[in-house]
């Protein structure tokens, strides 16, 4: 009885590859995640390497992910317009490109950290397009709507996996290889997906023809944010966690080698270990059932966030911070990943582009300026210090938002005693 009990648990757990499209688009994506995961890796630890700063090391993360910010209502005006697929397939051509064109120059032994951060600028300029055209392309690839919510979060799953697989191989090779091979392993990945998206089969697009200009949509994206606060207020929430708490893991080449002495290996198992953290986290929403609280998991996983940030910023004894940095990771997954599932689930289909790419917006956009931020600010307290303080402010974000994280709750609570 438990056996079958267990089979059933599983199979609602991957319930969602029951449909044929979102497995192609599943394992094209993930053999792809796996290869970005590993240039992030290298491209950070190369430019840490080359300038031992941490102001530069915000500035990468500042410049791959800014470009984003700038062009990704362009980017939801374009997914909102024309086929999904095929923009999806431009950007992974695009970026495998990318990738090749920085394997090229390290191989090669031809390359300064100013092109690396060009190069890096390029690919936060193609993700612009990328993100809100994949994102709601599950919407696309997922046949029995019921199985949305298990879809995103197994698209969750995939892309912590990949942060889990991705750095700790890539620490491996950049101890044994150097940088440039991550690089050329991450652009052949690029096949997979690109094959992928090529065995996917989606009823003939028709072109959505629209007289309106780009500005007045752009306008009509704001006003409907404004007017649906059940998706602005998440995308507030998003905004304030991605500028102030989420670039802690800027500083961790600092804590692999300094706090803990180690090299590139050791800066790709701390990854690896906010990817495992990542990863059960995910697991357990993909587990959850269909009528479960997320705006409340939401905010007890923030609250979880910020208590392990506070633990690991002053631990030097690596097997134990390793412990407390996977109860980050499992708080930090759900920053983006229940904030994506619910606004998808809340936008209407002609607006879900453009509220994607204010997602977008809000996430790359304060991501890379808090990246500045906490370079500048590990120049004046330290690296321990400012994660302690990014902590601290994971737990003033989550009262902040406490009230509105609560109210389904507290709506249904009145609502079954008026009944009663």
């Amino acid at each position: 009885m438990l056996m079958i009990i267990n089979t059933k648990k599983i199979t609602n757990t991957f319930r969602a590859f029951r449909n044929r499209n979102y497995s192609l688009f599943f394992s094209g994506l993930f053999v792809s995640q796996i290869g970005n995961w590993m240039q992030r890796t290298g491209v950070i630890w190369a430019v840490y390497t080359m300038t031992h700063s941490a102001f530069m090391l915000g500035l990468t993360v500042f410049v791959s992910q800014f470009p984003s910010f700038v062009f990704s209502l362009l980017g939801g005006i374009v997914a909102d317009r024309y086929s999904r697929l095929r923009i999806l397939m431009v950007t992974q051509i695009a970026s495998m490109i990318q990738a090749a064109l920085l394997a090229i120059l390290v191989l090669t032994n031809h390359y300064t950290v100013w092109e690396i951060l060009i190069l890096s600028g390029a690919l936060g300029l193609i993700n612009a397009f990328d993100v809100p055209a994949r994102q709601p392309l599950t919407h696309d690839v997922v046949t029995d709507k019921a199985d949305l919510p298990n879809a995103l979060a197994l698209q969750s799953s995939m892309a912590n996996l990949a942060r889990l697989a991705g750095p700790a191989i890539s620490g491996l090779v950049l101890v044994k290889f150097g940088a440039g091979l991550c690089f050329l392993l991450n652009a052949i990945s690029f096949v997979a997906v690109i094959i992928s998206q090529l065995l996917i089969r989606l009823p003939a697009y028709i072109p959505q023809r629209s007289e309106t200009k780009i500005g007045s949509e752009l306008s009509e994206g704001f006003t409907y944010l404004k007017n649906t606060p059940s998706i602005s207020m998440i995308m507030l929430m998003v905004s304030f966690t991605s500028l102030l708490v989420l670039p802690y893991n800027t500083l961790m080449p600092i804590f692999a080698k300094v706090i803990f002495n180690g090299n590139a290996a050791t800066f790709g198992y701390i990854n690896s270990f906010i990817g495992a953290g990542a990863v059960g986290g995910s697991i357990f929403l993909a587990s959850l059932k269909k009528d479960v609280d997320l705006k409340l998991i939401l905010l007890v996983n923030t609250v979880i966030f910020g208590i392990s940030l506070l633990l690991f910023s002053h631990i030097v004894n690596f097997p134990l911070a390793m412990a407390v940095v996977t109860l980050s990771g499992f708080g930090e997954m759900s920053q983006i990943t229940i904030s994506m599932t619910l606004i998808q689930l809340y936008s209407a289909k002609e607006m879900r582009g453009r509220v994607m790419s204010y997602m977008a917006m809000a996430y790359f956009g304060m991501l890379p300026l808090g990246s500045l931020l906490v370079g500048a600010l590990s120049h004046k307290l330290g690296a321990p210090n400012t994660i302690l303080c990014e902590g601290v402010t994971a737990l003033i974000i989550a009262a902040f938002f406490s009230g509105f994280l609560r109210s389904d709750r507290q709506e249904l609570k009145e609502k079954n005693h008026s009944i009663n």
